[in-house]
């Protein structure tokens, strides 16, 4: 890996670390903007890198760092309710890069990508959190898919813009 990609992936990782703690809390799973910036990370560092961003992120706040919801850090929330979100933002950035990588310059590829991701990061979160709480499928979805979807439609279009303008402006490394 080249500086310049170790530099995007330590950018993109601390966008995640300032996006992430920002957040409102709603029932058991909170909202953050964490999945705009992971969103971000896959689009404009493509598969390997964007889960590479995610995966410094993730180790960040297990080794205490308060970079989880509500400044939280260490093993409790990945081991808690929501850590299924949190491993399933690793889905998401990959399949938001591979869809982006794999869709050219097609303006439809980037919020496709980031929709696959989300239902990846969705199935990983719910099935924990399922696991977790003792709560059937109806119920977690209700608690956990349903409350988010406007949200999480919202930050992919916000996430498509700002990348349709990162990706032609900013000096980002080939995607790959």
């Amino acid at each position: 890996m080249t500086a310049k990609e170790l530099v995007w992936v330590a950018l993109m990782a601390a966008l995640i670390c300032i996006a992430a703690p920002l957040a409102v809390p709603v029932g058991a799973i909170p909202i953050t903007l964490a999945t705009f910036a992971v969103y971000l990370a896959g689009a404009l560092l493509g598969m390997k890198r964007g889960a590479l961003a995610v995966a410094v992120y993730l180790l960040l706040g297990l080794a205490g760092l308060p970079v989880f919801s509500g400044f939280n850090g260490g093993v409790a929330p990945l081991a808690g309710p929501t850590g299924g979100y949190l491993i399933g933002y690793l889905p998401c950035a990959a399949a938001a890069g591979f869809v982006v990588e794999r869709g050219g310059a097609r303006r439809w590829t980037v919020p496709a990508g980031m929709i696959v991701g989300t239902a990846a990061c969705y199935a990983l979160g719910t099935a924990w959190f399922m696991f977790q709480s003792d709560t059937p499928l109806a119920g977690a979805l209700a608690a956990c898919v349903l409350p988010f979807l406007p949200g999480d439609a919202i930050k992919i279009a916000a996430a498509s813009a700002l990348a349709f303008v990162l990706r032609v402006r900013l000096p980002l490394p080939r995607r790959g």
